[in-house]
This record gives structure tokens, sequence and C-alpha cells, in this order.
């Protein structure tokens, strides 16, 4: 039996999202009876979210799910300050037009997870720089400042890390705690939102914002985390050998984000399977049972399921099929990642280890050099030993393509153009 009676807090308990929450009972009991507005705070530092804050946006599709009204707050207005919490030095200072570019290349992956528009149970989009931006600092110093203790915040984790450390800390990126409070006394004020969800490195930040509202005369407000996740081997979520999984498609195909999810380690299997699909527990309990050789094929329903909420089930299906004849037949299938090289280039000649950084399964020569002495590289499924070879228009097969591979898993299709 779950410790909670609302659908929303029991839901993201049974499927592993809880970490910390402010006040379990009130929280559970405002769930309980009536629609609740809740927000989750995105820093647009780039121009996708990764595979990392799915977490988040699977809180607020539950939330949406069960009756309730999320927020997904970016942050065109923090993002000009930068969030300081456990990092090493100071973030880039982006300006207005790179946050406002990143915000709009944002926006499109979450409406694959939550319904927006205008009703009362329709998700919201808010930028936090409609109200940061024109502060006036010293009205904002007298009405909102005064209200915080700087023992106290140096007190919080994210800023003793960096103080431990000897590392500097700018005024400016002290300031991100105070704006991030205020956040949510304003989203209160306009929208009558009462709880922040985020991530465990978060909690000293939103209970920042609890205490402001308490001193500034809002109702009370609710904080929730979640476990900040690795995988099983300790590796950070969203991070694979070649760099960030990206959320958006023009950033990382649906292909190699299914490939991303069917790696995945299998003691992290069925904790996946809970937090970021919708299939019911108990068919998760059922595929979670599943050992030896299965386990093979429940990463595959995992990485379709995954797939499938952010790129369509049509395209997950393609990418699982994609793999299945590539691996399993050793089929040359025609949707696999692919790049177009200059027919003139391929007729005078192109090396090996060039093709291999060109086609992003090296980062440099260096790196190519490796691999090829390793023996996992192969044109057309020809092991190739020598890191001189010089790939041309010959090795261009019947089907108008040259299969370049990297270990058993990574295919790119050359193609001329």
């Amino acid at each position: 039996m779950s410790r909670f009676k609302s659908d929303f807090l029991r839901t993201l308990d049974e499927r592993g999202f809880i970490h910390q929450i402010s006040d379990e009972a009130g929280l559970d009991e405002l769930f309980a009876k009536e629609t609740v507005t809740a927000y989750i705070g995105f820093d647009p530092t780039a121009p996708s979210l990764h595979a990392g804050g799915l977490i988040q946006i699977m809180m607020l599709h539950w939330m949406q799910q069960t009756g309730h009204q999320p927020i997904s707050l970016m942050g065109g207005g923090t993002g000009m300050v930068g969030d300081p919490s456990f990092k090493d030095d100071a973030r880039q200072l982006m300006t207005i037009d790179t946050i406002e570019s990143n915000i709009a290349s944002i926006k499109r992956v979450f409406a694959n997870y939550l319904s927006y528009g205008e009703g009362a149970k329709d998700a919201m989009m808010i930028n936090n720089g409609d109200w940061l931006r024109d502060i006036n600092y010293l009205e904002f110093l007298r009405d909102v400042g005064r209200h915080f203790s700087v023992n106290r915040m140096l007190s919080f984790d994210s800023v003793k890390t960096r103080l431990d450390r000897e590392q500097s800390l700018s005024f400016l990126e002290f300031n991100y705690m105070i704006l991030q409070a205020y956040d949510f006394v304003e989203l209160n004020k306009r929208y009558g939102c009462r709880l922040q969800m985020g991530g465990s490195d978060q909690w000293g930040n939103i209970i920042n914002g609890i205490d402001l509202g308490h001193r500034m005369g809002t109702p009370q407000l609710y904080a929730l985390t979640s476990p900040l996740l690795t995988t099983a081997s300790g590796a950070k979520m969203g991070k694979s050998l070649n760099g960030a999984v990206w959320l958006n498609p023009d950033m990382l195909s649906a292909y190699d984000f299914w490939q991303y999810w069917r790696n995945t380690e299998d003691a992290d299997v069925s904790r996946f399977l809970k937090l970021y699909t919708t299939l019911p527990m108990d068919e998760i309990a059922r595929l979670s049972a599943l050992g030896g050789s299965e386990i093979n094929e429940v990463k595959k329903i995992l990485a379709t399921e995954v797939t499938a909420m952010l790129h369509g089930r049509q395209n997950a299906e393609q990418a699982a099929e994609t793999a299945r004849k590539t691996f399993e037949e050793g089929a040359l299938a025609d949707n696999l990642p692919s790049i177009d090289v200059a027919q003139g280039e391929l007729d005078a000649g192109i090396g090996l280890l060039a093709l291999i950084v060109k086609a992003g399964l090296a980062a440099s020569n260096g790196e190519a050099r490796r691999h090829v002495q390793g023996g996992a590289v192969r044109i057309n499924d020809v092991a190739i030993s020598d890191e001189r070879t010089v790939i041309g228009s010959g090795e261009v097969t019947g089907d108008g393509v040259i299969k370049l591979s990297l270990g058993k898993k990574k295919h790119i299709l050359v193609r001329p153009a």
C-alpha cells in the first residue's frame, strides 16, 4: 500500500520519482482535494535539453495525467545569470539572443509530453524573463533582498561545495538563488502555483522560495525533489560515449536515441521502465522478472517506449527495425544514420581516419587510429587494420553507399553527393 492517497504522489512514489518532500502530509492533502499547479524550471544553456532532464519532464507529464496543471518555466531571466549549483566554476554568460534562440529550440520537445492550452488543466510554458528583466534593482533589494540571510545562504551545499574547494563564487551567481526563490513567489501570485519540483540538488533553492513566500504572504508552498540519477555503473544520465544524449531530433536522431536506451545496463532496466515509460506497473513487474537472454528483449521494449514518447511511435518502431536488420540479419538498412561526401572527394580518395572523424565516430585522427588498431573499424562489413587505407568510389556498393562501422552497434552510411 502506498503511503499517499492522492493519485499524483502515489504514481510518483511507486515509479521512483520521490527523493524529498517538504511537507508530505500537507502536499498529499492538497493534491487529493484540489487541482494543483506546480512548476519545474529549465535553464536554456543549450539549444536542447538532454536525457538527464527527462526525469523532470516525466514528473510534469504524470502531474497532468493525474488531473493537475504543470508549468514548464523557461529561464529567460535566470539564464542571464546562470545556476552555480555544484558547478566547479562560473557558467559562460549568454546573450539575450542566444537565450531566446535556445528557448525556442527547447520548446519543441515539451509538446511530446505535455498538452498545452488555455484550459484549467492545460500545461503552461512561461518565461521568467517576463518579470525578472524589468526589475527595479533598488526596489527588489528593499522588498525581496531583505528577507535573505547571507549566513544561511552560505550554508547551502551548492555554495559550500564551491567555497570548500576554494573556488570563487561571484556576486552574480550568489543572486541566482534569490531570483529562483522570487520566481516561486511570482508564479504563486500570477498563477496560484503551490509546488516547485526539481532534482535533489535544487532542494536548498526550492526551500528558499518557500521561506520567501512565507515572509511575503503567500499561502503555504511546497517542495518535491527527485533523486539525482546515475546509471548502475555510476555514469551520469544523459551522457554517452559520443557526448550528450540530446532530446531535439535535429541534434540526435531517433535511431541514436533508441540505441542509447537499448544499451541500458541490466541492473537499470526495471528502474528506467518505471521512470521513463508510461507502461502500467503490472506490465513493468512482468518485464522486470525476465532474466537471461530475455533481458535484451526487455531493453528493446524500453528503448522503443522511451523513443516513442519523444519521436513518435512510427519513428521508434522504425529505429527498432533498423537495429534488428543491421544486427540480426547483417542487412543494410536505408534509415541508418548517414553523411554525404562529395563525389569528387570520393573519386580522389579520402583517408580512413579522416572519414571516421567526418562521420562523427571519433573526435580526432588519434582516436580514429586507436579504433583501427583495436580492430573495431569495418568498411562494408570487412575489418580494416591499416590506418593508411584510402576510401574511394570503388567502395560504393550496389546500394549506392559505403557502410562504415565502429564495433557492432555504430554504423554510418556514406553517401556520394
